[in-house]
C-alpha cells in the first residue's frame, strides 16, 4: 500500500516538474527584448539656400521607428509605441505620430528622438527595464540671399550682444536666427518699404545701422533703393 502511494507521489512530483519546465521554456520563448531603435529616414532636409526660411513653414515628413529585438532576433515597426521629441521645436516640431514639420522660424539642424520609456517584451512583460532611444537629424537650410525671390537691393541683418533671438521682415523675406552661421541677407524690389521686427529670447538691446525709423523692436526702411546693413542687438 505504501509502495503504491510512493509511486503515485513521485509521479505527481514528476508531472509538476515537467510542467514547470515547459512553462519556463514557453516563457523564455516570449522574452523578446528591445535592444535598439532606428528612425527612418535618418536625415531629412527642408528648404534651400535660395528660399527664405519662412517659406519652409508647413513642410513635413513622416518618420518611422523600427525596433530591433532579440530572443528571437526580429525588427518591428514601433512608431506608435515610442515617445517622439524634438530638441529644437522652434525649428522643427514632431507630433505623437512621428510627423516632423518645419516651423519657418529658424534654420540649422536639430535632433529628433524616439524613446521607449519602459523596455518590455512583445507580451508587455518587463524585460531589462532599460530606456531605449533612437535619433535622426532634421535640417533647415539657411537662406543666403541669392537666387530667385531675393532680387533687388538687399538688406543684411547682423547680430550683436550675448543674447539670442530672431529677426523677421514685412514683406516676407528675412527670417533669421542670431545663431545661424550663414549671412542673413535678402533682396527686395527697389523702392519697397521694409519693416524688420526683432524677437528676443532675452532682452532686446536695440537697432543700429540704416533704419529710417526705430520703435521698440521694429526697424523701418522707408524706401529700399540700395544695399544696406542693420544690426540687431540681443542681450
Amino acid at each position: 500500500m505504501h509502495r503504491k502511494w510512493r509511486i503515485k507521489w513521485f509521479g505527481v512530483v514528476g508531472l509538476a516538474a515537467a510542467g514547470g519546465l515547459l512553462f519556463n521554456l514557453a516563457s523564455c520563448a516570449h522574452d523578446q527584448e528591445l535592444v535598439s531603435i532606428t528612425i527612418q529616414p535618418g536625415t531629412e532636409t527642408f528648404g534651400a539656400s535660395n528660399i527664405p526660411v519662412n517659406l519652409d513653414a508647413g513642410a513635413s515628413v513622416q518618420l518611422r521607428a523600427l525596433g530591433t529585438y532579440i530572443h528571437p532576433p526580429v525588427t518591428k515597426d514601433i512608431s506608435s509605441q515610442v515617445t517622439w521629441s524634438s530638441n529644437t521645436p522652434q525649428m522643427v516640431t514632431v507630433n505623437s505620430a512621428g510627423l516632423i514639420t518645419a516651423t519657418g522660424e529658424s534654420c540649422g539642424g536639430t535632433l529628433i528622438s524616439a524613446t521607449v520609456q519602459t523596455n518590455t517584451d512583445s507580451d508587455n512583460r518587463s524585460s531589462s527595464g532599460a530606456i531605449i532611444t533612437g535619433y535622426m537629424t532634421a535640417n533647415v537650410v539657411c537662406f543666403t540671399g541669392s537666387g530667385s525671390g531675393g532680387t533687388g537691393p538687399t538688406i543684411t541683418v547682423d547680430f550683436a550682444g550675448t543674447g539670442s533671438g530672431t529677426v523677421t521682415s514685412s514683406p516676407a523675406g528675412i527670417n533669421c536666427a542670431s545663431t545661424a552661421t550663414l549671412p542673413c541677407t535678402y533682396g527686395f524690389p527697389s523702392g519697397t518699404m521694409v519693416v524688420l521686427t526683432a524677437s528676443a529670447l532675452g532682452t532686446f538691446g536695440g537697432w543700429f545701422g540704416s533704419c529710417d525709423a526705430v520703435s521698440g523692436e521694429t526697424c523701418t526702411i522707408d524706401s529700399l533703393t540700395e544695399n544696406i546693413s542693420v544690426t540687431a542687438t540681443f542681450d
